[in-house]
């Protein structure tokens, strides 16, 4: 017994929006791995250490909410001082840089900085 009209236009409609928003979702997705193979390829001979690589990887992801020192030092479990030597590293060699966004307290922001990508990183406690 059918229960439906017959047609199956409506069907074939939501069948093709999901399968549209599948194939933007999956291009999203592709585009992120390739700046993050692209961000590496250009650093593959930088030095940096595990704890560094954790939360590059991270930034180059899809990292949320603040981006602040001690927030660096949760996520890779060094302390704050080690967490704040690890992003002037960065800085040093050239992977971030201070932009000139400031937060209301004055806060420095750094950013993962190349021709490729920017993300920010608060160097607040």
């Amino acid at each position: 017994m059918q229960h439906s009209s017959g047609y199956i236009t409506e069907w074939i409609e939501w069948f093709l929006l999901c399968l549209r928003n599948a194939m933007l979702s999956t291009e999203n997705t592709t585009q992120k791995i390739l700046l993050k193979a692209k961000f590496w390829k250009i650093h593959e001979h930088t030095p940096v250490n595990e704890r560094q690589r954790l939360i590059l990887n991270k930034l180059l992801g899809d990292f949320e909410g603040k981006r602040q020192t001690s927030k660096w030092a949760k996520i890779v479990k060094p302390s704050a001082d080690t967490a704040l030597r690890d992003i002037r590293d960065l800085v040093d060699k050239g992977i971030l840089k201070q932009t000139d966004e400031r937060e209301v307290i004055k806060n420095n922001i750094y950013a993962c900085y190349n021709s490729i990508t920017k993300c920010s990183f608060n160097l607040s406690r």
